[in-house]
């Protein structure tokens, strides 16, 4: 550029500066600086397919903006999982209002509304002078009808032992993959109590200790749906709707070998053996319906044996 040239350029760039300063202050950056002041952007300009927002054929943000949420709502979610990973048990009392909400470090009114709305959706239930407990409705998936069914016939006995089998198998040998330190020692102290009352030949709470055994390593497997499938199954076993369990731990003989196959399926689990676990839980059921079947044989014939003693004293009379 020579010097001649420079107030040329000079003039150049002020127009440039003009017309720049002259584009409407609220212009939409990308807007057609030919256009009208005021005037729409070209509705072709990044618009996408018809009916989808400007934009479209770009990647979609996978974040949506966060709404406000209620302190409430906060402690409606958490009690909620509590309940779902079987921390919070059905018929449990959670602690005083107080208590809670200090726990929670939230204001007694914020935690009667959550208490209230966990009620409306049937989660807890409130006693009057007693409390809030969890509800008693987690503890079962089937309805009375249905449960009267599997206790008068003989049919549900053995496809529920062969339910068992299949979901426990699998769940023990989750459980020895996925059992965290504290779940081996829950595992270890619920046989240690099954085999306290052994010892002590409470028959009763030997058969209490060995549902308690059973859902410790079903909690081992870490999921959610499989755990409260089971604990509605243990249930049912608990009230005697399928087998009389006093039955099968007052023999002597069957409760020695319970206890050993208990003990196969503690030491596979907490040595994190996968397919020994799994074939220790199907050996141990396999085990209970040969000796229920034995159970109903002797039944049976004692009650032959009992028709025939009732009629032999008719003679005598």
């Amino acid at each position: 550029m020579t010097a001649d040239d420079a107030p040329d350029q000079a003039d150049a760039d002020q127009t440039d500066a003009d017309q720049a300063d002259a584009t409407p202050p609220d212009a939409a950056p990308g807007a057609d600086a030919g256009a009208a002041p005021g005037a729409a952007p070209d509705a072709d300009a990044g618009a996408g397919p018809p009916g989808l927002p400007a934009g479209a054929g770009a990647p979609r943000s996978p974040f949506a903006p966060v709404a406000p949420e209620r302190i409430s709502a906060a402690v409606i979610r958490q009690v909620e999982e509590l309940i779902l990973q079987g921390v919070l048990r059905p018929g449990e009392r959670l602690p005083p209002e107080r208590e809670l909400a200090a726990a929670l470090d939230v204001s007694r009114p914020t935690l009667r509304e959550a208490l209230a709305e966990l009620e409306r959706r049937g989660l807890v239930r409130t006693r009057r002078g007693a409390g809030v407990y969890v509800a008693e409705v987690l503890g079962s998936a089937f309805a009375p009808p249905l449960i009267e069914l599997f206790a008068t016939h003989d049919l549900a006995l053995y496809d529920y032992l062969a339910f068992r089998r299949d979901l426990e198998g699998m769940a023990a040998e989750r459980a020895a993959v996925q059992a965290t330190p504290s779940d081996r020692a829950a595992i270890a102290a619920a046989f240690a109590r099954m085999e306290a009352a052994h010892a002590a030949r409470a028959h009763d709470e030997e058969a209490r200790r060995d549902a308690d055994f059973h859902m410790a390593v079903v909690e081992a497997a870490h999921n959610v749906v499989m755990l409260h499938m089971m604990r509605s199954m243990f249930e049912l076993l608990r009230r005697g709707v399928f087998y009389n369990r006093d039955k099968l731990f007052s023999l002597a003989a069957t409760r020695e070998a319970l206890l050993a196959q208990h003990r196969a399926i503690r030491d596979a689990v907490v040595e994190g053996r996968p397919e020994a676990a799994k074939a220790a839980v199907e050996a141990h059921l396999d085990y209970v319906a040969a000796q229920m079947r034995e159970v109903g044989r002797r039944d049976r014939l004692e009650a032959v044996a009992a028709l025939r003693l009732a009629a032999a004293e008719r003679g005598r009379g």
